[in-house]
């Protein structure tokens, strides 16, 4: 079997996460790496891969099949659009980038290029989400009415040692919340509407550390979601879906999904519903899904190997990564204005 060629630009912490993958995948080659620092450079020694300072230099050098894009955010669009106009596939991390003005610049250069781009929204590879996605569709739920979002979890007082992460934009809103968006936009669909609130109450910094939002679905479904990077609390999908081994497991449930004739908790995949009399008075039937566990970084290189081979188009693509930062973007505006945000079509 042959290997696609795989570079990654960018040798950060989630640079690592996919170097990791790829080196154990038996479809995946490590192309080569591009990271202007030193420890990217040991890296790649230690890896016996070639190295290089700058990502343009490496794109016309290896000429990979595809790159991984794990730099940080505000050069994510200018590297991707280098690696599509070189005819290489990119596999860029999230948030897409700063602003939607820079994701609709990527937007345009796949749709000029014809060049596949995959966002990198991992918790859409897990097959817990696939699994609730197709119970969703097969429309066991009925009419989808609302769903509630869990994202409470404590920070470790070293992780503010970063001067950035104090600062604007480097709240939990964008840095975490947006995982919780495009989980749902996944599960339930477009997001036409915004209100929330913010608070910085507990730690007192420039960014807020607790916030709450309400979500209106353009098929009328409404979201709530309570988020909280200070709060000593297991509900969150971290800590419940075992995507990561650097979190210890909690047997909970962070996210409920309910319906005219069904409700859905995640990540047990609980369906709730009446085989029956559909009344409150009635017995209620209670159904459990099991999947295989799987890595969801594993699953979407894997998914990123089939786009670049043209077998699949990407679950997550330059629009979809628009859509998402979009909507995050609006519930920080909505809570610094205290207006309700309207999404453009």
């Amino acid at each position: 079997m042959s290997k696609t060629s795989i570079a990654l630009i960018g040798a950060g912490l989630i640079g690592r996460t996919h170097i990791d993958r790829i080196t154990r995948s038996s479809n995946l080659q490590l192309a080569a790496i591009a990271d202007p620092t030193e420890a990217g450079k040991a890296l790649a020694g230690s890896l016996g891969v070639p190295w290089f300072a700058d990502h343009r230099s490496m794109l016309d050098a290896v000429k990979p099949q595809g790159a991984v894009v794990a730099t940080p955010n505000q050069t994510h669009i200018s590297v991707a659009v280098d690696c599509l106009e070189r005819g290489v596939a990119a596999l860029v991390e999230k948030p897409v980038a700063d602003t939607v003005a820079e994701a609709q610049v990527l937007v345009d250069a796949q749709t000029r290029t014809g060049v596949p781009v995959l966002v990198g929204h991992h918790r859409r590879h897990n097959p817990i989400n696939r699994r609730a996605r197709e119970i969703v569709a097969s429309g066991r739920l009925g009419r989808l009415v609302a769903a509630n979002v869990m994202a409470t979890f404590l920070k470790p007082d070293p992780y503010f040692d970063v001067a950035w992460r104090r600062q604007k934009g480097g709240g939990p809103i964008l840095i975490n919340l947006i995982h919780e968006v495009d989980m749902l936009r996944f599960l339930m669909g477009e997001i036409v509407s915004v209100q929330s609130i913010a608070s910085n109450a507990v730690r007192g910094f420039e960014v807020e550390d607790t916030a709450a939002a309400v979500l209106r679905f353009a098929n009328g479904a409404l979201g709530t979601v309570l988020l909280s990077d200070t709060a000593t609390s297991p509900w969150c999908w971290d800590f419940c879906a075992g995507e990561q081994d650097q979190y210890p497991r909690q047997n909970v449930q962070s996210h409920f999904i309910s319906g005219t004739h069904g409700s859905l908790s995640l990540p047990d995949l609980e369906l709730w519903n009446y085989r029956g009399e559909r009344s409150w008075h009635a017995e209620m039937t209670q159904e459990k899904t099991f999947v295989h566990k799987a890595d969801p970084y594993t699953w979407q290189l894997q998914h990123f190997r089939d786009v670049i081979e043209g077998r699949e188009a990407p679950l997550c693509g330059a629009l979809d990564g628009l859509r998402t930062l979009q909507a995050t973007l609006a519930v920080h505006d909505a809570a610094v204005s205290g207006q309700s945000v309207n999404l453009a079509a």
